[in-house]
């Protein structure tokens, strides 16, 4: 073990022990013996300076999704540690292994209403699976250890507070030999977690006994896309995927009807609504209401959580295990089913649901269609790319018209469905996989929030990646709308557009990259969409894609449901200021549901 001198060079150390090798942190006086112990590591682990505490926190979640490591984030006392809350909340709903390590005040000064104290371990208690506080050197050791097995095990935060004082006291590795001390070890191995054999007996039964099997995938099963695919073609299933199991299967299989939900496809729709077995692998998918009536299904469900199987629907065989080996073990119970009849019209459902997305991406707009912005990238999607997006209304067109292919990567902020992440998301995978090309979607709210600061972070490392592969892409929405909430109010409050709030002031994105020695593209013209993607796809640097689109679009649900409808309505009759641009546009996208020869014979419809 190599000669330490602080708590805070030891700390270090022992991260790299864990394979922790970047941390992204944001320096303060609370953390300065970490700053100090940061330089003299030289290098490992690094440390990657966001331009926010949050941003630090969602890159840490990033890296933990990208790679399956610990991510890990770093902030000083007081403020800087309340800014990590938000990216740490986007770990715990995702299930994802992230480290805090945050800074506080000298014990000797705590308890005085000092200047920053406030009470981190009480602030982390909800989002941390563990928090402990670090008291005396010798705890290092075994807080470090424990909190990299919790998070690991338990797929969450740990959070460890560190005051100033014992950061710089002498290390102490090996703690003195008395009654209270512990001695830890480094490593962690995954356990297997099988269901018993009568559970998966009674799961194949009711999955073979199905004639019309839905599937419904989350990334929960991404590491068993293979064993999905088994199962699914022995049932003749059609398989739908919630957003963060986007990247599971390639949407290039014809089985696959995509999205679910109101962001989701009609395949999808069609699927569960007519399906009368449901098999869920991997997903805790919380909108129930796009999922089959309860009753109409029997239901089969693989969940590494106990604790969340039939949380959702109503389950027959509790299949509480790794999905992978589950799948393994379950699959060779099932029958291929020879009537092939619900496959063929599933795959049909999807087939004409592409046709759908085409037209739609070309109906007329002012000035870009953003259906139109997302459709001319999925063609020219490069090889082995990682896929971000922001939380708004871009997530529609990210969820719906990008068909993966295989080995893509794709993920963002799913259960907190926070503003902010997709950003640093995008920049944390470019640390991670500087080979692969990024591309995130963002709306220009997110934009102004976060993201643009953000490209400051890009304009210190970029050049780190320009011998690998240059292309990272930040495709701006510039609606100047807060888009995805301005249709929430409309069809969940019945209110129209108020301007005082859903308003944004346009703001220059490309220009401003361009200060940065970044590349910047401004799109104003549908004929130019796809120019515009080839052109950023061949930048020699980051390039900030500017896509001035259409807030009049609508984010369509696969299925308008009743109650959605009639408050849509109301919204219009109180007097939306986009009153006609909506109706029009909006009942043109939902038209190309229907045939092309019902279409032909309306009035208008070639306009």
């Amino acid at each position: 073990m190599a000669v330490t001198s602080k708590v805070a060079d030891y700390v270090l150390q022992r991260l790299t022990e864990w394979g922790i090798h970047r941390i992204f942190g944001y320096p303060g006086d609370g953390i300065n013996g970490f700053l100090g112990a940061l330089d003299r590591a030289k290098g490992d682990p690094e440390i990657i300076q966001p331009r926010h505490e949050e941003m630090g926190a969602f890159m840490a979640t990033a890296h933990a999704k990208f790679t399956g490591q610990i991510g890990c984030c770093m902030a000083t006392s007081g403020g800087g540690a309340i800014h990590l809350l938000n990216g740490l909340y986007d770990a715990k709903l995702d299930h994802q292994p992230v480290l805090a390590i945050v800074g506080q005040q000298k014990r000797i000064s705590l308890g005085a209403g000092y200047q920053q104290e406030i009470n981190p371990a009480l602030l982390y208690e909800d989002v941390s699976e563990f928090v402990q506080i670090c008291m005396h050197p010798a705890q290092a050791r075994h807080l470090i250890d424990r909190a990299c097995k919790i998070a690991l095990s338990r797929r969450g935060v740990a959070t460890i507070i560190i005051p100033e004082d014992v950061q710089e006291a002498d290390a102490q590795p090996s703690p003195p030999r008395t009654h209270g001390a512990v001695y830890t070890s480094v490593g962690y191995v995954k356990p297997r977690v099988l269901p018993p054999a009568a559970e998966l007996r009674k799961a194949a039964d009711i999955l073979n006994e199905g004639q019309k099997v839905a599937m419904l995938v989350g990334q929960g099963a991404a590491e068993a896309a293979g064993e999905v695919i088994k199962a699914a073609e022995l049932l003749g299933a059609g398989v739908a995927k919630t957003l963060l199991g986007r990247e599971v299967l390639p949407d290039d299989l014809p089985y696959v009807t995509g999205p679910i939900g109101l962001l989701g496809s009609t395949a999808s729709y069609e699927l569960m609504m007519g399906a009368d077995t449901l098999f869920m692998v991997g997903t805790s998918f919380p909108y129930t209401e796009w999922l089959p009536e309860e009753g109409q299904c029997k239901a089969v469900e693989i969940d590494i959580d106990g604790g969340m199987v039939g949380m959702r629907y109503p389950i027959q065989a509790n299949l509480t295990g790794d999905s992978k080996e589950t799948l393994q073990a379950l699959i060779p119970l099932l029958k291929r089913k020879e009537d092939r009849s619900w496959r063929e019209k599933i795959e049909g459902e999807v087939s004409e649901w592409w046709r759908v997305l085409d037209d739609r991406a070309h109906e007329p707009a002012d000035p870009v269609n953003p259906e139109l912005v997302a459709h001319e990238l999925s063609p020219r999607l490069p090889d082995n790319v990682i896929l971000t997006a922001d939380s708004g209304s871009g997530t529609n067109w990210w969820a719906r018209h990008l068909r993966l292919r295989q080995g893509m990567r794709a993920s963002l902020s799913g259960t907190l469905a926070t503003m902010g992440p997709g950003t640093p998301y995008a920049i944390s995978a470019k640390f991670s996989f500087p080979d692969r090309p990024v591309i995130a979607f963002v709306g220009d709210g997110a934009f102004q929030m976060n993201g643009m600061a953000e490209l400051i972070t890009v304009k210190r490392y970029w050049e780190r990646w320009r011998n690998h592969n240059p292309t990272l892409i930040f495709c701006v929405f510039n609606n100047q709308d807060l888009n995805q909430v301005t249709w929430e109010q409309r069809a969940e409050a019945g209110d129209p557009k108020y301007m005082g709030t859903q308003w944004i002031p346009d703001v220059p994105y490309a220009e401003f990259a361009k200060l940065l020695g970044l590349t910047g593209i401004k799109v104003d013209d549908p004929k130019q969409v796809g120019n515009a993607w080839d052109e950023a796809l061949a930048a020699d640097r980051p390039c900030v894609l500017e896509f001035v689109t259409d807030p009049e679009i609508p984010p369509i649900p696969p299925h308008i449901k009743k109650e959605l409808g009639k408050k849509a309505a109301h919204a219009m009759l109180k007097g939306d200021p986009e009153e006609i641009g909506i109706i029009t546009k909006g009942v043109k996208q939902k038209m190309h549901e229907f045939t092309e020869s019902i279409k032909e014979k309306l009035p208008g419809s070639n306009d």
